[in-house]
C-alpha cells in the first residue's frame, strides 16, 4: 500500500507589495540560487499578491526569498495528473465533492503527456485516498524536491 504522505507537497507562498518588479526579483533570486519553478500562480488581493510556486528546492527557495525580506510559508497540497481533454476537471471535482472535501483553491499546467490539477484542499489524505481508489494518478512529492 503506497503511503499518502507520498503524494503531499510542499508549495511556497511568497506575500508581496502588487507592484512592479515584484515578480521579476522573486523568479530572478530563484534563478540565481538554480532553483527551477515547475508552476505558479499569482493572486491579488488588496493591493498585495501571493505568488504560490511548486519549486524543486522548497527549502532553499524559502531561505532565500525570507532573507530578502518577503514573507513566504509553505502549504501543502496535491498534485493531480489528469486527462487533457474536455472532462478530465470534471473527473477530478466530481471525485472530491462526493467524498465532501472541499477545494480551497487550485492552478493546473499542461504538458506533454497530460495536465496536472495543483490543488490545496482542506482534507489532504481524504483527497488522496478518493483519487487513488478512483483509479486517479497522483504526482510525488519526490518530484518537487
Amino acid at each position: 500500500m503506497e503511503k499518502k504522505s507520498e503524494y503531499v507537497i510542499k508549495q511556497i507562498s511568497v506575500f508581496s507589495e502588487n507592484r512592479p518588479g515584484r515578480l521579476a526579483a522573486i523568479a530572478e533570486a530563484l534563478r540565481k540560487e538554480k532553483i527551477n519553478i515547475f508552476a505558479f500562480s499569482i493572486a491579488e488581493a488588496n493591493g498585495f499578491g501571493v505568488v504560490r510556486a511548486l519549486v524543486n528546492n522548497p527549502e532553499r527557495a524559502h531561505e532565500t526569498l525570507t532573507d530578502m525580506g518577503f514573507m513566504v510559508s509553505f502549504t501543502d497540497v496535491i498534485a493531480v495528473k489528469m486527462r487533457d481533454e474536455p472532462g478530465g476537471l470534471y473527473e477530478t471535482a466530481r471525485i472530491l465533492g462526493d467524498a465532501g472535501v472541499n477545494i480551497e483553491y487550485s492552478y493546473a499546467y499542461s504538458g506533454k503527456d497530460a495536465a496536472v490539477l495543483v490543488l490545496r484542499v482542506d482534507q489532504a489524505e481524504e483527497a488522496i485516498e478518493r483519487i487513488l481508489a478512483h483509479g486517479g494518478e497522483l504526482l510525488s512529492r519526490s518530484l518537487f524536491s
